[in-house]
This record gives C-alpha cells, sequence and structure tokens, in this order.
C-alpha cells in the first residue's frame, strides 16, 4: 500500500516554525505571571479579552476570549454573575486563596455543561483559539477551558451540486459539530466510533475518522490514520488538501477518493465497511475506500424501484461511453472508414464539410476547447446570468462558426451531444477524468483510427486495473470470487436480493440483512 510523502526532496531547506514563547510553561500558582505570558503571545490582537472580576468580591480572576468566537450572554449568565455572586466563606482566619478549591468551583459554581482543566500556557492558547474561553484563578495552578464557543454558520440545506428527485433534502454544512450531529441522528448506535486528528502548523484543523465498528475492517482506520499523521502543510483549508494528499495514485485522472455533501451518502457507505473522513470548515466529506462505481451511481439509485434505477444505470454507462469517445469515433470513421458511413449520410456530411480548411481532427479540438471554455465561464459567471451566457454562448458561437465556415455543423452536433452526455455523470471528479481523457483519445482516433481508439481503451482499462484506493482494487467487482458484488454494479438488484454487504477487504462476507 504506497502513499506518497510529497514535498520532501528538492526543495530547499525552509526556517523552522516560529512558536511563541512560553507555550510550554505550566501554569504558575501566581495569576499575574499567566496573563503576562499569554498577554505576551497575543500582542496586538484587538479581539482578544481578558475580563478581570473578583469571585465574591475577594479573588482575582480573569476570562480570556476571543470576540465574536464566544458566546457573550452564556458567559454572563453562566460564568461572571455566579462567580461575582459567590458568597465568601465564614471561616475566620481563612485566605480568599484557601477558601476556593477547584473541584467544588466546578460542581457548584459554574453552570456550563463542558469544562476542560489546562494545565500549561500552551493548552490555554489552543482553547482559546478554538473558541473556548479559559478561566484563571490566582492561587490555582490550573485553568479551566469552558464550552462556550459560538460562531456563525449556514443553515442545513439542500446540496446543490448532489440534487435529487426523491430523497433527504439536508446536506453538510462547515460545522464539523453539526456534521457529526447529522450522522448521530440517523446512526444511533454507539458502534459508530470517531477518532480526531489535527492537522496544519498554523491552522490547527480537526480532522475526525468515522467507521463503524465490527463493519468496517481495523487495517483501513490504521492506514487512514498513519496517511493523515503524515500530512505536514501550513494549513488545511478544504477537504481537497487531505483528498489529494492521502490517495494512493496522485497522478491518476481518476480519483480514488468520493467527495460528498449528503449525509445519507456518508451513511450508506458506512455501513458498508467504509470510512468517513469529515473536517472542520468543509461541507465536502471524504469516503474511502471507493471503486470506479461508486462515482458513477447516485443516491437515488437506491430510494427508486429497482427496474427504474436499473435502466437508469445503463442510461449513464451508455452516455458516459458517448462522453468518452463519441468524438473520437467521429474523427475516427471521417479520417480513415468512410466506407462505415451510409452513402446518404455521407454526402450530406462532405457537402457540410466542403468549406472546412480544417482536418476532423482540428476541427473537433477547436469545437471541445471552446465548450469546455464555455463551460467554466458558466461556472465562474454569477449563479443567475451564468447559465443563460454559457447556453447563450454556445448557440451564437456554433452557428457563427458554421457561417464562417470553421467547423461543420455535425460537428457541433457531435461536440454538443457529448457535452450532454457528460452532465449525466452523478460524480463531478468522475466526469472531468472522462473530460480528460478525451482529448487524448482524439489524438489517437486521428492518428491511428478505429484501432487507436481500442489502443487508447485498453490502455484506459490497464490503468484502472492497477489503481487502489486505500489498497482495495479500483475495479473490485471485477476480482475473482467477487461475483456478489456484480449485482449492483451494471444493475440494481432488489433490496431482497442485496442480502451482503461488499467485501472490500476480508474474506467473509457480512450480512446486512437477517
Amino acid at each position: 500500500m504506497r502513499f506518497f510523502q510529497r514535498g520532501k526532496k528538492g526543495r530547499p531547506s525552509q526556517p523552522a516554525v516560529t512558536k511563541p514563547s512560553g507555550t510550554q510553561d505550566a501554569l504558575a500558582v501566581n495569576m499575574n505571571d499567566n496573563l503576562q505570558k499569554i498577554q505576551n503571545i497575543y500582542r496586538d490582537c484587538i479581539d482578544v479579552i481578558f475580563r478581570s472580576f473578583k469571585i465574591g468580591g475577594h479573588t482575582s480572576a480573569v476570562l480570556i476570549y476571543i470576540n465574536g468566537l464566544a458566546n457573550m450572554e452564556e458567559m454572563n449568565e453562566n460564568v461572571l454573575r455566579p462567580l461575582m455572586e459567590k458568597n465568601s466563606d465564614s471561616r475566620q482566619g481563612a485566605s480568599p486563596t484557601e477558601q476556593l478549591n477547584a473541584t467544588s468551583l466546578l460542581e457548584q459554581q459554574l453552570t456550563v455543561a463542558k469544562v476542560n482543566k489546562v494545565q500549561t500556557i500552551g493548552e490555554c492558547v489552543q482553547y482559546i483559539a478554538a473558541g473556548s474561553p479559559v478561566l484563571l484563578i490566582d492561587g490555582q495552578s490550573e485553568g479551566f477551558a469552558l464550552g462556550l464557543s459560538e460562531w456563525e454558520k449556514r443553515p442545513i440545506e439542500e446540496p446543490i451540486a448532489e440534487s435529487v428527485i426523491r430523497g433527504p433534502r439536508e446536506g453538510f454544512i462547515e460545522s464539523l459539530e453539526t456534521n457529526l450531529s447529522l450522522l448521530r441522528r440517523r446512526i444511533r448506535s454507539p458502534l459508530l466510533k470517531t477518532k480526531s486528528v489535527t492537522l496544519g502548523k498554523y491552522i490547527k484543523t480537526q480532522v475526525v475518522i468515522c467507521y463503524m465498528e465490527g463493519i468496517t475492517p481495523e487495517a483501513f482506520v490504521t492506514e487512514a490514520e498513519k496517511r493523515l499523521q503524515r500530512i505536514e502543510l501550513d494549513g488545511v483549508l478544504e477537504s481537497g488538501y487531505i483528498e489529494e494528499l492521502i490517495e494512493d495514485h496522485p497522478y491518476s485522472p481518476f480519483p480514488q477518493v468520493l467527495n460528498t455533501e449528503r449525509p445519507d451518502v456518508a451513511i450508506a457507505n458506512l455501513l458498508e465497511g467504509r470510512i468517513v473522513i469529515m473536517q472542520d470548515g468543509s461541507p465536502f466529506v471524504l469516503v474511502m475506500p471507493v471503486s470506479f462505481y461508486s462515482l458513477i451511481q447516485s443516491s437515488e439509485d437506491y430510494y427508486q424501484r429497482a427496474l427504474i434505477s436499473a435502466l437508469i444505470r445503463w442510461l449513464r454507462y451508455l452516455f458516459l461511453l458517448i462522453s468518452l469517445l463519441l468524438p473520437s469515433a467521429y474523427i475516427a470513421i471521417l479520417t480513415f472508414h468512410q466506407e462505415m458511413i451510409p452513402t446518404t449520410l455521407l454526402l450530406t456530411v462532405a457537402a457540410s464539410r466542403e468549406r472546412i480548411p480544417f482536418p476532423a481532427l482540428v476541427e473537433a479540438l477547436i469545437m471541445e476547447v471552446v465548450f469546455e471554455a464555455l463551460r467554466e465561464a458558466g461556472v465562474r459567471l454569477p449563479k443567475q446570468t451564468g447559465a443563460a451566457v454559457s447556453i447563450v454562448g454556445a448557440l451564437v458561437i456554433g452557428q457563427a462558426a458554421v457561417q464562417a465556415g470553421l467547423v461543420s455543423a455535425p460537428m457541433i452536433m457531435v461536440v454538443a451531444l457529448t457535452g450532454i452526455a457528460s452532465f449525466t455523470i452523478p460524480r463531478f471528479t468522475a466526469g472531468i477524468a472522462l473530460r480528460m481523457l478525451r482529448f487524448p483519445m482524439m489524438f489517437l482516433a486521428g492518428s491511428l483510427g478505429l484501432l487507436g481508439i481500442m489502443l487508447g481503451l485498453l490502455l484506459i482499462l490497464i490503468h484502472m486495473a492497477s489503481l487502489r484506493s486505500l489498497g482495495v482494487p479500483y475495479l473490485n467487482a471485477h476480482v475473482p470470487n467477487m461475483e456478489h458484488q456484480a449485482k449492483d454494479v451494471l444493475t440494481r438488484t432488489p433490496w431482497w436480493k442485496l442480502n451482503a454487504r461488499p467485501r472490500i477487504n476480508e474474506r467473509r462476507r457480512n450480512n446486512r440483512q437477517s
């Protein structure tokens, strides 16, 4: 099982990451010493608030938090007010420091559900940066990190890129806690396990590995955790960083990691024995291991009746071939195998190409590049105008190109049908792979004809057969002794016949139906 730790060779030496001084120091009994160190770390940070107050009118304390990341109302009601109104100890001769006890403070005064004890300056800084206020008390060699973080987040909405006619309408958002709750709400079992990893030197990003104990092979969890711990970056801003760094074959056009915004897709893969990697700050979760067929299937395939889902899958596979091979087949037949075209159609095509100065290969390349540019422009333009501009642009440019004699009308139809076929692929990353492979296939068809197309298909199949996703064969439905998995590949067998889970790694089969 290979993992590419890229970026180690050929780079000039870089200075070590500068860490704030004093972060490894333990908290002192004297609160002012701790306060001075933390203030030095957060110098020139106007959004870091140091709220000093007296506990019971005697003992000095300070509450440190970042403005905008902490719940102000909860701090006022559950921290500041009960502590400031705390009755002083009636014992005579007891100093204010002796009157306070950390355990009694937690049990009797702080009405906060989540409280963590901190022992070092570094832990204080870590919790403050995560939005949790830190309470330091004079005379105590430990502080309290209060779980009162709160920030703005968008509501749960339907994923735009994975819309369905029938199925759940909720999608993941940028909050890791909310995304985990979406899984827990559906999987009400303690067998759903979560492991946390922190990535990034400067941006401490929390990444969680989710799996089902007893269903997911332990080797998957161990390998995924090992790959995540090898990542050394300044910061992980999106799950795409992780996807590129943990996949088995980074230079392959085919994705070996499935990304999705739909909780139902993540849950279905968890129940089949895969792992789900979630990152704080990204609505896209990663699923491993996957096969090529997982990228061609849609979640809606399992919500429709089996017959309908099977017909849609056949249509999808047909248009997958059209998306990859139609321009190449048109070039090969028109250039080398004209005898395959009926005479009437051949005369029509010849008449339309009479004024075209370019061979079929150059003509197809021009239109494909223009179509890809229009598609990219439609994605980048504002939502209200993107679709209209791309459609009108394609019509105007196509009509003008035909009238100017740059391309023929049949080529416009071929490119348009190819573009429509590429939109039938459910996963965007799989569609991009086919769009990339379309161009070398066109060159092979323009140079060798149908023989070049067969050679290109053979090379693609050999490459796909060599791919692995977390060590699992990319075409695992065609691995020997895996015939039961073919029930959910080219077709969709009714649910009462899908008794066994996909056998991803282990020799045994787990039944999903009793």
